[in-house]
């Protein structure tokens, strides 16, 4: 039987804490720090060689599901009652509101080093040592809302311009693009610095510190974000069920993206899987 991923507005007391407590004894064990090591590995951007798979690319979307999955399993290997809650950044907007509280995330960064003072994810609860990044910092850091240059996270308005797509993607399958469902979810956009940043990446781009990076990981709003991410993928899925992942098969030699795009039939590092069958996972799990 499926289980339910519920909104994080919609936790009880009792499931926030056993959401945040798997999370750490994951950390306390090892095991967070390798999907942080994973996600860092394979952050390919366009100007880079070899296959890009988790981002600029259409396996955005099926990479990303499949991580979830691994590390909702592991959670759920620690207590079987935890699920991965989403956070919808079209409606929960403010640097206050859940999933920013005390018993969850915690808040923003204090002015001087953008460090995370509370909730159980701060350094100085003694649970939370960043082992895994790309700078030699050893705390969570966030900027909700980036106090210096504000933000304001992306819109239903801005969303349902994803979802109106038809197309899942299209060539060149990049961060170039201008249509598709994929890369208007991802966010990859014309224009320069704030200007650029759509959906998923404006939301990275908002919470800040650790988010901004390839070890974005390391905040567990990573994970909530991504689960809303998800939910958008089978959104669009249900409203255009004529249309499935694309390439359906991979770029010919002679094209640039030759050997750059997981085409549907192709398996996803690190994963023994193809975006086929990621394509419907409602055998495990559903939204509420």
């Amino acid at each position: 039987m499926a289980y339910v991923r519920k909104n994080v507005r919609n936790l009880t007391g009792g499931e926030r804490r056993r959401f945040v407590n798997a999370l750490l004894e994951l950390k306390k064990r090892g095991r967070y720090d390798e999907f942080v090591r994973t996600h860092i590995d394979y952050y390919t951007a366009d100007g880079e060689t070899g296959l890009r798979a988790a981002h600029m690319a259409p396996s955005f979307l099926p990479w990303h599901r499949k991580f979830l999955l691994d590390l909702e399993q592991a959670l759920r290997g620690v207590d079987d009652s935890v699920t991965v809650p989403y956070w919808d950044w079209t409606r929960d907007r403010t640097t206050t509101s859940v999933p920013w509280t005390n018993d969850l995330l915690g808040g923003t960064g204090r002015r001087s080093d953008r460090q995370v003072m509370s909730g159980p994810f701060a350094y100085s609860a003694g649970h939370w040592p960043i082992k895994v990044g790309l700078t030699d910092g050893t705390f969570l850091t966030r900027d909700l809302g980036r106090a210096a240059a504000p933000l304001q996270l992306p819109t239903r308005r801005e969303l349902q311009k994803a979802l109106d797509q038809s197309a899942y993607d299209v060539s060149p399958w990049d961060s170039t693009v201008t249509r598709g469902f994929r890369n208007t979810l991802e966010g990859w956009g014309t224009g320069h610095g704030s200007a650029s940043w759509r959906n998923h990446n404006l939301v990275h781009r908002w919470v800040g510190g650790a988010m901004v990076s390839g070890a974005s990981v390391n905040d567990p709003a990573f994970w909530l974000h991504h689960a809303f991410v998800d939910l958008q993928w089978q959104r669009w899925q249900h409203a255009h069920r004529e249309h499935r992942y694309l390439p359906a098969e991979p770029p010919g030699v002679h094209d640039k993206q030759h050997g750059r795009v997981v085409a549907r039939h192709e398996k996803l590092p690190p994963w023994n899987i193809t975006p086929d069958e990621l394509e419907d996972l409602s055998r495990i799990y559903r939204y509420a």
